[in-house]
This record gives structure tokens, sequence and C-alpha cells, in this order.
């Protein structure tokens, strides 16, 4: 995903990365860019607020048990799997 504009962060970085920026796992320099980024990109900044729904959507729900590592890496590394299937052209989203 990319609006075509040139930017010092490349929106797909920004997006693998906008799970670790929610929770705030990343360090401040890092959390500057990524900010910075989605102040100037219209489409990272609709992902990022889609992304935020969808974790405080399941904090609502789910925030009150503690999940095993090993099962947030599996869900983790499958979103991204879907992603990457999504921008590749390989995975169809249904309406």
């Amino acid at each position: 995903m990319s609006c075509g504009k040139p930017h010092e962060t490349d929106c797909s970085d920004v997006l693998d990365a906008v799970y670790s920026y929610l929770d705030g796992e990343i360090d401040p320099q890092d959390r500057a860019q990524i900010r910075v980024h989605l102040e100037e990109c219209g489409p990272c900044l609709a992902e990022y607020g889609l992304e935020e729904a969808v974790k405080k959507l399941i904090a609502k729900h789910c925030g009150c048990e503690q999940v095993p590592a090993d099962l947030r890496s599996k869900v983790l590394n499958r979103i991204e799997e879907v992603r990457v299937q999504m921008v590749e052209g390989r995975l169809e989203v249904a309406d």
C-alpha cells in the first residue's frame, strides 16, 4: 500500500510495525518516524485506524485474560500472511 508520495519511512515498513506501534513496543525514535508518516499518508493512516479499532474491540471483549505468547505469535503471523496475500493479489476480500 502506498499513497504514491515519497516518505522518509516506507509505507510497508509502517504497516509492518503498526501492531508494535499500537502496543508501544518500539523505541521512541521509530515511534516518532511512524507518527510523522501517518500524519503524511492517508492510506496508512486509514489502515492504522482500522488496526487500532480491531485492537480496541478485542481488548474490550477479551481483555480480561492474558493471551499465551505462542498463540499471540501465531495470530500475528497469520494476519501478516493474509496481509501479504492481499497485497500480492492472491487473496480477495469479500464485501
